[in-house]
């Protein structure tokens, strides 16, 4: 028998106790503590208690993961402990309470048939010392497990006045040891410690490591909670929301894997994937019910959507280039030889930045469908972008990410929508751009037409640098009027003039009828168009310098014909076997499209008094305008009406002066405005007109008129004038001699200094009209006036200025 000393008194037990090893957990003498046995070496042991006065020792496993313990697996030291109360469950498991009565040394194991047993011997046992340093020690272990309480959320308050009401120190200090929430070694260090100073020492430490601890949790976990109190029910709702796609198809709803993993496969350039890769870790962090989320997201998808590497082939077959062009568009041979021009060197260099093209011309020539047939005959992707009252520098560089719904410039947008990195990109009407206070959006543009600086371009939206060194620019423009001059220094200029009439002719059978006929369910073949039918609706029907009204007239012209086909078919009840061949003539065409507008025999080109013919550069073309100078008493007033521009207004101060400088060559008194006013006015009175290439025209109408003489129909003019009758030089030449051929003129009087320009000109221009370069306005009046005003021998002939 073994002999322990509790409280005072003398407990003897068997030298042989049945042992019931503890995983994870140290039994302190005093403290009751319920157990779950399982084990069948376990349950052998509370069996053989049972037998032995409900003693059992108590003894903790080093490694808690050992199944079936032997005695090298065991502490050394342990408690006595009676069975207090034991329950079996329906698992097999059984429910058992007991009290630690005794701290015992096991001298050594033995084990027996039914269970491991142990031969103890009892330790010596904790008293209180009568010094003030025990007391002390006490007194703090205590005050310490009052503050060790107070922190711990799971101890209940209650427990302080337990431990402080029980009736002797080692009931204190077991009580405490019990209550720790530390390793199994440090426990297993209290249960073994020699003497009642030792105990509260280690205990001490232990308390005040453990309350740090517990502080540093707390800490911890009051910055966690305040961090996740704004979205801890929008956190809490993505939670169910993932767990909901899981359910339905497995997915759980975050695609940031995926997204990470398209960034890195799209070939971006260095600084524009580590700046992805750092919006990629914040969109993580945040919630997806969060604004930032969304703001963040869709940048990502807007970097991941651009082409950074991509590209298209191009076809460097010339041949092919031209036959894609010339399919598409009849004429416009300057074009076309500069994009064959560029073919050709690509194909050489492999690699050339995309030049600015700008094709400036009237409406209706044709010049964004062959931005079109460019991309063609390339190989490559189109985007038109259209221009045309813009007025933001935003619309152009994009929104900065910090305004709500910022989207990048239309630039960006135009090269995700193509998709690659060498697109044919068409500016279209870019002399249709506006500013306000928002910005200047042809300033934004000297960027993004620039082959020096676009390779660079920086949208505010994506704040990264992005490559357009590759995009073939093409702009199209009605003037270059409105077109600053920084921008237009950018661009190639190449002009389209208007149509000549042998054009309009062969564009309406070979593109315009077909394709008319084709889209209201005619087939071109089943119509025949006399050979006069097309000249009648361009003489009559139209007054354009490129061909979008006569398309319109002959998509009239295709419907009636559908109509007719339509109400045949509904007589006759049945559908036609045979192909319906309608034939058009040129009878047909005032019931088919009406009274003619326009009288291809009222321009008789007469010779008038007072009246000559001037040629015009619009933004829709060149047109023909007549200048008219009435003589009238009074007293030497100009007046001038038709809404004329100042540039205007001056030209016809000038070229009266000059005729007043002229006058005794002219066969004029000197002081012939004394009694007379001039009144010149140019029709049409509703439309402004400016510039001074009227000049020349105003001058011969005033001499005309003052001298009675009339000026040659047959003959029109161009030209600046200056005060001493020099004729200086003009632009549109171009665009002017094909309205002067389709208005039947035989004569056009130019400045010398544009004859240069007549080897551009188209050869039915050159073979239809004789030009008259000129350098003063007296050879100008040699030409332009029925008969002969300046006689040779007056004396102020030698004052004429030299040519």
């Amino acid at each position: 028998m073994a002999s322990f000393l509790v409280d005072g008194e003398n407990f003897a037990t068997p030298n042989r106790l049945p042992v019931l090893p503890l995983r994870d957990v140290v039994v302190f003498p005093y403290v009751a503590m319920p157990l779950l046995v399982g084990r069948a070496a376990s349950l052998a042991a509370l069996d053989a208690a049972s037998g032995a006065d409900n003693l059992v020792l108590l003894v903790a496993q080093r490694d808690p993961e050992t199944q079936e313990p032997a005695s090298a697996d065991l502490y050394r030291v342990g408690v006595v402990a009676r069975v207090r109360q034991l329950s079996r469950l329906g698992t097999g498991t059984v429910k058992v309470l007991v009290e630690g009565i005794a701290r015992a040394r096991v001298t050594r194991y033995v084990p027996s048939a039914e269970c491991l047993r142990a031969v103890v011997e009892p330790m010596s046992p904790l008293t209180l010392d009568a010094d003030a340093d025990a007391e002390a020690h006490l007194r703090r272990a205590v005050t310490l497990f009052e503050e060790y309480v107070a922190v711990h959320r799971r101890l209940p308050p209650e427990l302080v006045s337990l431990i402080q009401s029980s009736d002797s120190p080692a009931r204190q200090s077991f009580g405490i040891a019990a209550h720790l929430g530390t390793r199994l070694e440090r426990r297993q260090g209290l249960l073994e410690a020699p003497n009642f100073a030792a105990l509260l020492r280690t205990l001490g430490e232990t308390l005040t490591s453990e309350i740090d601890l517990l502080k540093l949790e707390r800490k911890i976990d009051d910055d966690v909670r305040g961090s996740l109190f704004q979205n801890q029910r929008e956190f809490y709702l993505q939670e169910q929301l993932k767990a909901i796609h899981r359910e339905l198809g497995g997915e759980d709803g975050d695609d940031t894997d995926e997204l990470s993993t398209l960034l890195e496969s799209k070939g971006l350039p260095e600084p524009v994937l580590a700046r992805a890769r750092r919006e990629l870790r914040r969109l993580r962090r945040l919630s997806a019910m969060s604004p930032e989320s969304g703001v963040a997201r869709t940048y990502l998808d807007w970097i991941a959507a651009l082409p950074w590497t991509e590209r298209t082939d191009d076809v460097l077959d010339v041949a092919h280039a031209r036959q894609v062009l010339d399919e598409d568009h009849y004429g416009l041979d300057d074009v076309k030889e500069r994009v064959l021009d560029y073919i050709g060197v690509l194909a050489l260099v492999e690699r050339l930045d995309g030049p600015i093209l700008c094709l400036v011309g009237p409406p209706g020539v044709g010049k964004t469908s062959l931005g079109r047939s460019i991309a063609r005959a390339l190989g490559r992707k189109f985007v038109r972008m259209s221009l045309g009252g813009v007025r933001d520098e935003a619309e152009i560089r994009g929104h900065r990410r910090t305004y709500i719904g910022a989207m990048p410039g239309r630039v960006i947008q135009a090269m995700r929508r193509a998709e690659t990195v060498n697109p044919v990109i068409l500016l279209d009407e870019i002399d249709k751009l506006g500013n306000d206070y928002r910005g200047d959006p042809s300033a934004a543009l000297l960027e993004v037409l620039d082959p020096e600086q676009n390779r660079a371009f920086n949208d505010h939206y994506l704040e990264a640098d992005y490559d357009l060194s590759q995009v073939l620019f093409i702009t199209t423009a009605n003037s270059l009027a409105t077109i600053p001059e920084p921008l237009r220094d950018r661009m190639e200029i190449i002009r389209l003039a208007g149509y000549l009439d042998q054009e309009k002719y062969a564009i309406a059978r070979q593109f315009l009828a077909p394709r008319q006929l084709r889209l209201h369910g005619i087939d071109p073949a089943t119509v025949s168009l006399d050979a006069d039918v097309i000249p009648a609706i361009v003489h009559g029907y139209t007054r354009e310098a490129g061909v979008r009204d006569l398309e319109r007239r002959l998509a009239r012209l295709a419907r009636k014909l559908a109509r007719r086909r339509a109400e045949r078919r509904t007589a006759l009840g049945t559908v036609a076997t045979e192909p319906e061949v309608d034939t058009v003539t040129h009878a047909m065409l005032q019931g088919m499209l009406g009274v003619a507008p326009f009288d291809p025999e009222a321009n008789q080109l007469e010779d008038k008094v007072g009246v000559a013919t001037g040629l015009a550069y619009t933004s829709v073309g060149g047109d023909v305008l007549e200048i008219e100078v009435s003589v009238v008493p009074g007293r030497g007033r100009l007046q001038l009406t038709g809404t004329l521009g100042d540039v205007m207004k001056e030209s016809a101060s000038a070229a009266l002066s000059y005729a007043r400088a002229r006058a005794s060559a002219l066969g004029l008194e000197r002081e012939f405005l004394r009694t007379r006013d001039l009144h010149v006015h140019i029709p049409a009175g509703a439309t402004p007109k400016d510039g001074p290439s009227a000049g020349i025209a105003i001058a011969s109408a005033i001499v005309s008129a003052l001298t009675g003489i009339p000026l040659r129909g047959s003959v029109a003019m161009t030209g600046e004038i200056t005060l001493r009758g020099r004729v200086l030089g003009i632009g549109g030449l171009k665009e002017k001699t094909v309205a002067a051929l389709r208005n039947r003129i035989t004569h056009v009087i130019l400045p010398q200094e544009n004859a240069r320009d007549l080897d551009e000109l188209p050869p039915e221009v050159r073979a239809g009209i004789q030009f008259h370069p000129v350098r003063s306005m007296d050879e100008v009046l040699a030409i332009a006036l029925a008969r002969n005003v300046m006689p040779r021998d007056d004396d102020e002939t030698a004052t004429m200025v030299a040519h």
